[in-house]
């Protein structure tokens, strides 16, 4: 009996010892969100972005954190992929169904929307013009201070815009089926 209980507690320090030297990765600072495009909360997806949602936190945002006129991750952490579930339009290119990066050139006027084939990247370190599939410019549009770099779609005849947002700038990008 006295072997099986000190068995017993030798097993059970064991097992804490090793949940208790678990170490887990800190939270995020910038949280990984995901984005659909569809006809409704049922309907399978047309489009699905997935991206990282870096805070304002008080900053001068766009010119500043991000430079105008440079290749942008368009959020945090790895660069934004998207995945078009069918073939779309982007101004006057049309992209397979298939999973794209998401770049983009800020501006103060306009935005450079860059899909672009290398996937799985580090921010946009390692950006390859010569990988795009698809750019299109949109223009800029003010609004609401928003806290959150943030990523949503609206639907629209024949396709769906998808409208990014951060600080108090906003730009829709058409996406057409």
């Amino acid at each position: 009996m006295k072997k099986s209980l000190i068995l017993i507690a030798v097993l059970i320090l064991g097992v804490l010892s090793t949940v208790n030297a678990q170490k887990f990765a800190k939270l995020q600072k910038s949280p990984t969100d995901i984005s659909y495009a569809k006809v409704d909360k049922n309907a399978k997806p047309t489009i699905k972005v997935i991206y990282s949602r870096p805070q304002k936190k008080g900053r001068k945002i766009f010119g500043e954190l991000v430079s105008y006129d440079k290749v942008w991750r368009t959020g945090a952490d790895e660069a934004t992929e998207v995945k078009f579930f069918k073939d779309v339009t982007m101004g006057d290119k049309t992209i397979k169904a298939g999973t794209y990066s998401l770049f983009t050139i800020p501006g103060e006027k306009e935005w450079t929307i860059i899909i672009n084939s290398d996937l799985d990247s580090w921010g946009a370190y390692t950006y390859d013009k010569s990988m795009d599939v698809a750019r299109i410019k949109v223009p800029v549009a003010s609004g609401n201070e928003v806290e959150a770099f943030s990523i949503g779609f609206k639907k629209v005849d024949k396709g769906y815009h998808m409208i990014m947002a951060w600080d108090t700038v906003r730009t829709e990008v058409p996406f057409y089926m």
